[in-house]
């Protein structure tokens, strides 16, 4: 098991960017997929990207393709999501999650370690 830690959030206006990181702990990171999730009030949590362990293989939600981008750095053990061009829709609860795997992973039941969340608020 890793553990993770999701920081990064926060306020922007429409059209700005921000980067999420999540940091962990506990195992070699190499051997996780990871995954970014979001959850906005009311809703269901929703796939965003995914990345393999090498980092060779990424998945995006059709949402968010060609705006945010997944990248992980495998010897500072952290992922991260750059988020461009925000829109208010993205406003939402941002987790992190991991799972021992070896193909980019899209639905949540699949893993089994989350972080806590970072919260995005974009205001139009």
């Amino acid at each position: 098991q890793v553990q993770l830690v999701e920081s990064g959030g926060g306020l922007v206006q429409a059209g700005g960017s921000l980067r999420l990181s999540c940091a962990a702990s506990g195992r070699t990171l190499s051997t996780y997929v990871m995954g970014w999730f979001r959850q906005a009030p009311g809703k269901e949590r929703e796939f965003v990207a995914s990345i393999t362990g090498s980092g060779s293989s990424t998945r995006y939600a059709d949402s968010v393709k060609g705006r945010f981008t997944i990248s992980r750095d495998n010897a500072k053990s952290t992922v991260y999501l750059q988020m461009n061009s925000l829109e208010p829709e993205d406003t939402a609860v941002y987790y992190c999650a991991a799972k021992q795997a070896f193909i980019p992973l899209t639905l949540s039941y699949l893993y089994d370690q989350w972080g806590q969340g970072t919260q995005v608020t974009v205001s139009s």
